[in-house]
């Protein structure tokens, strides 16, 4: 903790040197002011002054309440700037010389407004539903009809290189280990709790999909496979203006969701809120095949399960930005969701010599209900200090996250007869957990002289997790506590991090170094048994990012970072949960995290088309296995350091206009991974596979304010750790309508239209056999309607990006 703290002070040391530094240094003033079409001065108005003599940017600021701007630089020159504002045209100002009487005065210019031309604009706008940018990928949600009435968590699904498996797990380039983000904010649960969040998101909330394949040091270094940010949508300027939405769908069940949004903004302040509700019931259906190897002769099991699922879910945000003047901000923010699922299921195993003998059978009906709730607290604080863009944010969070899972278990065995062969097995398991989570971050930036930038940052964030499993059989007509699989866990972590990143731009090169220190102490406590697992490190995360500009048509970009994953909660949680008597997943707290050096190359051609090299090692990889318990004669599921995985990836993306009317984005991952380990459950392992994932997505104008939308994706078969998962392949369709002058839509969407997203696994680990085949309720079709009120040229309410950003993605159920 002591090294830790005296790294921070170091950075910032060096940084309040610089900054003095940076301000003796400032001679020379530029001044100016702005006014709106009425000649009322116009604020919050962006200032941007470049070197006439190569157009390099000097500085940006905003203009204040009268209107006015000024900007400090040290040398002399010929300077002009260009002053931009939603709703008017650019002005580009007159070129002027700063010389001995050191100080320009632009004087006062008026904007011009291009409301006249608003719906010229927007009817020529053509946002393609895929972007590739230089250190990113861009989704574009909120201009897809596919998108309509799904969640977020079905949207995923649809993202180039992004895989979601049967059990919710999230992987992109073929590499698991990503880290969700809402609107910048780490979500700080496990993945399955992210997976209920996500559910109950809907994608009339969202406008883009971020996916950060190798994240520079000022983001958190969790992640080995990068970062998914989902920006939800804002609302734009001054005035009020809001949106309602509502969905009815269908898959094997009835599904609907309905919702809203408000903004208010003023001069000084900015109200904003949403409100979003989700009903989704599912049914899947799950076979498993399998041998289980025990002396005298091997025992054959084929089970066979029917889920019945009912989902519900609400979620709503509503917050504040008071604007104190032009260069502070101060914001409050508060989240929260709800949600409750019903999971009923029969699952009959049939057992025998072979899979065609039977000689016994089990029989076992289970209802499993989850209730959790989330709320989430901000106060953010902004301030610029100074026309350079000297600028410093703070953010204080608190999050507390309660969850209450009952189970109730009823296992028949039969003869093969009929006959039972003892009298029927009643269990239940109650397990209510609490989360809370407070975390600290301040972010400083700093830009200097020639082109250059330095940024610096701390964070703390506290964790402390607390699960308690009461499992109770019923015998002599009571519930009988069993204390062999009964047992509380608590779990507190605490992680400390700080990071320093320099830039500078050249003429056409731009150069990035940062490092991020972070140290972590945790403490897993299983009470029942005493058990106490305590670890402490300090890791150093470096990060490079060179980008290239060749020529006007040609980019290339390298980068590097190392990250860390550490387990999710309930991993390291040692709760036994039974499917039956044969098939169980266990938690690990002996879990270490993992580490990734990510090395990426990225050649962009006319800023759309682009292909991506990647490399990566990771060592102690967390892999879900699923292994033999001979002594039960069962399968169970859990978690393992995996000695070391080897990845090697290449993504072309190419998005092509192919008439006036018809545009498409085809996305191909192609990866070679290897995992390497000399003991997993007494047996070594060295599996690896070429795999390949490829997403077709096509846009159809097929008359003003009529669209339509076609995608295709494949994934080849790819063998993952101990498991290899078959093909999987699906077709989506929409079509979309505004109406009411552009104010209102309707969506209509289906998804899996020929029900070939199926799930097919089977065993890569050496001596296992079995195999497991399912299918889960895809198939559906949903129609979407929208409605836009109030002003639409409304300033965007403040895109935060709050402390609790790494800890809420590792909640699982």
């Amino acid at each position: 903790m002591k090294l830790f703290y005296k790294i921070s002070f170091l950075i910032f040391a060096a940084f309040s040197a610089l900054s003095v530094n940076a301000q003796t240094d400032t001679k020379f003033n530029i001044t100016g002011k702005i006014v709106d079409e009425t000649k009322k001065p116009a604020d919050f108005v962006t200032v941007v002054l470049y070197k006439a003599t190569d157009s390099s940017i000097v500085k940006t600021a905003l203009t204040d309440q009268n209107g006015s701007f000024g900007f400090s630089v040290s040398t002399k020159g010929n300077y002009f700037y260009k002053a931009s504002n939603m709703g008017y045209k650019v002005y580009k100002s007159k070129v002027e010389t700063l010389g001995d009487d050191q100080q320009i005065d632009f004087g006062t210019v008026q904007l011009a407004s291009t409301t006249q031309n608003l719906k010229e604009v927007t009817v020529a706008a053509n946002v393609p539903l895929v972007e590739r940018k230089m250190d990113r990928t861009v989704m574009n949600v909120a201009s897809s009809s596919i998108a309509s009435g799904s969640t977020a968590l079905e949207l995923l699904q649809k993202a180039p290189g992004v895989n979601v498996d049967q059990n919710d797990n999230i992987s992109m380039q073929g590499k698991q280990g990503v880290l969700i983000q809402i609107d910048g904010k780490q979500t700080y649960m496990s993945s399955g709790d992210v997976a209920n969040l996500l559910r109950g998101m809907q994608s009339s909330e969202i406008e883009t999909i971020e996916l950060i394949t190798n994240p520079s040091a000022k983001y958190d270094a969790a992640g080995n496979s990068g970062i998914i940010n989902i920006k939800t949508k804002k609302n734009k300027g001054g005035g009020t203006n809001g949106s309602v939405t509502g969905a009815l769908g269908r898959g094997k069940k009835f599904r609907s969701s309905a919702g809203g949004s408000l903004n208010h903004r003023t001069k000084s302040l900015n109200l904003f809120g949403n409100y979003n509700y989700n009903q989704r019931d599912r049914e899947t259906f799950m076979e498993i095949d399998r041998i289980a190897n025990v002396s005298p002769s091997n025992r054959y099991f084929s089970q066979r399960s029917d889920f019945s699922k009912k989902n519900h879910g609400q979620n709503f945000k509503v917050g504040a930005d008071y604007f104190i003047n032009k260069n502070n901000t101060l914001g409050v923010l508060v989240t929260g969701y709800e949600g409750s699922n019903i999971e009923n299921s029969v699952n009959a195993t049939r057992i025998g010599g072979t899979f065609t003998q039977q000689d016994s059978s089990v029989l076992a009906n289970n209802v499993i209900r989850n209730k959790y709730n989330n709320l989430s607290y901000n106060l953010n604080y902004k301030s610029v200090l100074d026309t350079a863009g000297q600028e410093i944010t703070i953010d204080l969070d608190y999050g507390r996250y309660k969850g209450n899972d009952d189970a109730d278990y009823v296992s028949d065995y039969f003869f093969n007869n009929g006959s039972l062969i003892r009298p029927t097995v009643v269990t239940r398991n109650i397990t209510p957990s609490v989360i809370n989570i407070k975390a600290f971050k301040v972010d400083y930036a700093l830009p200097l002289k020639k082109q250059m930038k330095l940024e610096a940052g701390l964070k703390s964030s506290w964790v402390t997790t607390d699960n308690n499993l009461i499992a109770e059989q019923f015998l002599n007509n009571n519930w009988q506590n069993n204390a062999l699989l009964s047992n509380q866990f608590v779990y507190d972590e605490n992680v400390n991090a700080a990071y320093v990143n320099f830039n500078k731009q050249f003429k056409k090169t731009s150069i990035q170094l940062g490092v991020r220190a972070e140290q972590t102490s945790s403490k897993g406590n299983s009470i029942t048994t005493n058990k106490i697992i305590e670890r402490e490190y300090l890791d150093f995360f470096p990060s490079v990012f060179i980008n290239q500009t060749l020529n006007k048509n040609n980019d290339i970009s390298l980068s590097y970072s190392r990250r860390i994953d550490r387990p999710s909660y309930d991993a390291l949680n040692p709760f036994v949960y039974f499917l039956d008597q044969y098939t169980y997943s266990q938690g690990n707290p002996f879990l270490n995290p993992q580490y990734t050096n990510n090395f990426e190359f990225t050649y962009l051609l006319k800023k759309k088309y682009s292909a991506t090299l990647n490399y990566s090692k990771t060592t102690d990889v967390i892999t879900e296995v699923i292994l033999p318990d001979n002594e039960k004669q069962a399968l169970y599921q859990t978690n393992q350091n995996i000695a070391t995985q080897n990845a090697y990836s290449l993504v072309l993306n190419a998005p092509v206009n192919l008439t006036k009317w018809w545009s498409s984005n085809n996305n191909l991952n192609m990866f070679h991974i290897r995992f390497k380990t000399p003991d997993i459950a007494g047996q070594s392992l060295d599996n690896k596979s070429t795999s390949f994932q490829f997403k077709s997505q096509h846009s159809f104008k097929i008359q003003p304010g009529l669209a339509a939308e076609l995608n295709f994706s494949y994934d080849s078969p790819v063998t993952f750790g101990v498991m290899e998962i078959r093909t999987r392949y699906g077709f989506d369709a929409g079509i979309s309508k505004t109406f009411l002058a552009k104010k209102a839509s309707l969506k209509l969407a289906a998804n899996d239209i020929f029900n070939t997203q199926i799930n097919n696994i089977r065993s890569a680990f050496p001596g296992l056999y079995y195999t497991l085949y399912g299918l889960n309720d895809r198939q559906s079709v949903s129609l979407t309607f929208t409605y836009r009120f109030g002003k639409n040229e409304i300033k965007p309410a403040r895109n935060r990006s709050t402390g609790l950003e790494a800890e809420q993605g590792r909640m699982k159920n």
